[in-house]
């Protein structure tokens, strides 16, 4: 059930990645991209920061398909396999990214993504560290 459950993740991050461009000038991210360009432009938004900024938001979609790709690479080794380095490997990738995405984003007042960023640690981090347990245990048995 823990492995269906980041399958399940690694696919949202899939499906987030590729709406992300296709969604960035949407009015369904007019408040988002408000929130986000009150703190850089304080009144008005200039035209050309408005298209700087859907422009990154495009840009991010990508970065997040390859991330759920190398996410689903890493979940079907550690499930297949029973390897814990796999779900070990997951587990450090969202203790390097979060505090730093959390930190940035805490400094741009943009408190939607700090709570974005605790949703994903919440939901992912308790059952990787689960399964790295189970499997550590099954490899030290097998040993």
């Amino acid at each position: 059930m823990l492995v269906r459950w980041i399958y399940g993740v690694v696919a949202g991050h899939l499906m987030v990645g590729v709406l992300l461009p296709l969604c960035a000038d949407m009015a369904i991210t007019d408040a988002y991209r408000r929130s986000i360009e009150g703190f850089f432009f304080g009144g008005e938004v200039p035209q050309a920061g408005r298209a700087l900024h859907s422009w990154w938001i495009s840009l991010f979609g990508p970065t997040v398909q390859a991330a759920a790709i190398w996410m689903a690479g890493l979940a079907v080794i550690g499930d297949k396999q029973r390897n814990a380095f796999a779900w070990l490997m997951l587990i450090l990738g969202l203790i390097v990214w979060a505090p730093q995405d959390m930190l940035i984003s805490a400094r741009a007042h943009c408190w939607i993504n700090l709570w974005i960023d605790l949703a994903a640690l919440a939901t992912m981090l308790p059952p990787l560290l689960w399964l790295c347990k189970l499997d550590w245990e099954i490899k030290k048995v097998t040993s």
